[in-house]
């Protein structure tokens, strides 16, 4: 689900945006686009249904979670459709269709569970597996009603021409580099469900090694995955604005400026925000702070992440398609090695060993992952970064709020609650962080007011800036 919810939208909307100016010929490739991926899509679903007791028992060992394998192979083929449509809306400059699926898609997701795991913990007098199979049976649903709303929006005119095995092909073999990117973050991911239960139970035992393995990807991973969500949505509308432009380097080359700088201002306070509050943040959201030196190591990790997802959007646009996954590949070997070196220690005898090195592995893979590609970008974009600009003056503001929001927390919380202590915090440390980018000049008036100027010069026929 990852490939595909990640990898695919990002190919189709690439080839969309080359060929925008010619309807007939997009038309064209959706039609063999969506052929192609439905037979994915029905292959992936039957292999995850035909081999999930192999996964369940050998591979993740954990033997309960076949029926929530089950549940969720459906959604395989869904999500292909959906991302087909989704790359074919980003690739058309239509963002809100996506936009608003998404949003349909979390809604009944958020609705669905609910009620399923409700009707299941009565049903089967609190049987955690099956109450999880029926979890996933939510987020089949909700990918069902996506694909409705995508399918009806969608209005292309009937082509007499029929689907070609060399189109087919030729959009398979650009999906492969670029899906390899989201292939190997899953892989990413996938290491650590694979290992940290099989190494660490020899020295903690198997019910605390799932337990915590538990708290990195129900808690930790959870909290991580919400700013770099946001960097995912920016990332996703780079491609087709830079493969449609990719032989104006100047131009290309100021995109580039302008969404690292937006990057910046989003992701380094979270990041500080987050290492400073990890105690706090873990405590208002699940009631204790197991797992803080996790999210520490975590919130480092997303400064490398964020900037890579942009760095790998760039090279996609301007054809680089296999350095991104030749970089992940490179960062996801480091993992898995420095995985097996760190669980294969005693977590009683050494700080980094166990699940915190996992944590560590993973900062160390993102931050090799970026170096490769931000070189390979830098060379042939020729850009040269003002490091004060880019760098120094979100430190600083970040800094600021970051101890803003802590000191701010520890005042309230001896007056007031402490969840609305934190939530109050966080206010104030966002009201001061808007006064910061404009008192250092982080951003100027004109970059937050650009959208007047970039409908004025759409309709001058000029190319659309960065909003």
């Amino acid at each position: 689900m990852t490939i595909s919810s990640i990898g695919v939208p990002n190919v189709i909307s690439k080839i969309i945006a080359e060929n925008l100016g010619d309807k007939e010929k997009t038309e064209y490739i959706m039609k063999n686009a969506l052929t192609v991926f439905s037979i994915i899509g029905i292959i992936g679903s039957m292999i995850l249904v035909y081999f999930s007791g192999l996964i369940s028992n050998k591979i993740l060992n954990i033997p309960e979670a076949q029926m929530s394998i089950v549940a969720l192979s459906p959604a395989i083929f869904n999500v292909c459709i959906i991302s087909v449509l989704r790359g074919y809306y980003n690739g058309t400059e239509h963002v809100e269709v996506t936009a608003k699926s998404q949003t349909i898609e979390q809604i009944l997701k958020t609705i669905f569970t609910f009620i399923l795991v409700e009707i299941a913990y009565i049903v089967t007098t609190s049987d955690t597996a099956k109450m999880a199979a029926w979890a996933n049976m939510a987020t089949t649903i909700a990918t069902l009603g996506s694909l409705i709303y995508l399918y009806k929006k969608l209005k292309l005119n009937k082509s007499n021409k029929i689907v070609s095995l060399r189109s087919m092909l030729g959009i398979c073999k650009m999906s492969i580099p670029i899906s390899m990117s989201a292939i190997l973050a899953s892989l990413n991911r996938n290491i650590d469900s694979i290992t940290i239960v099989k190494y660490l139970k020899k020295f903690v035992g198997e019910g605390m090694a799932k337990k915590q393995y538990g708290i990195l990807s129900g808690k930790v991973d959870v909290i991580s995955a919400v700013p770099v969500s946001f960097v995912i949505a920016i990332a996703t509308t780079i491609i087709p604005i830079v493969a449609n432009n990719k032989k104006d380097i100047d131009y290309v080359r100021r995109i580039t400026f302008k969404y690292l700088k937006c990057i910046g201002i989003i992701i380094i306070p979270c990041c500080f925000s987050i290492f400073v509050c990890s105690g706090e943040i873990l405590t208002f959201l699940f009631g204790n702070d197991n797992g803080k030196i996790l999210l520490q190591i975590n919130a480092i990790s997303l400064l490398f992440i964020a900037a890579e997802q942009i760095m790998n959007a760039i090279l996609h646009g301007i054809g680089k398609i296999y350095i991104p996954a030749i970089s992940l590949l490179i960062g996801v070997g480091f993992k898995a090695i420095l995985n097996t070196i760190f669980l294969n220690l005693n977590p009683n005898e050494y700080w980094y060993a166990g699940i915190t090195g996992c944590c560590i592995a993973t900062l160390i893979c993102h931050f090799v992952a970026f170096a490769i590609v931000f070189v390979v970008a830098l060379r042939n974009l020729k850009i040269k970064l003002k490091i004060f600009k880019f760098l120094l003056k979100p430190i600083i503001a970040s800094c600021i709020i970051a101890l803003t929001l802590r000191y701010s927390y520890f005042f309230l919380s001896g007056i007031i609650m402490d969840k609305i202590a934190i939530i109050l915090a966080g206010l104030i440390a966002v009201v001061i962080y808007a006064v910061l980018i404009f008192f250092l000049k982080i951003v100027k008036g004109n970059e937050i007011f650009s959208k007047r100027i970039q409908n004025k010069t759409k309709k001058q026929g000029k190319k659309k800036d960065f909003v």
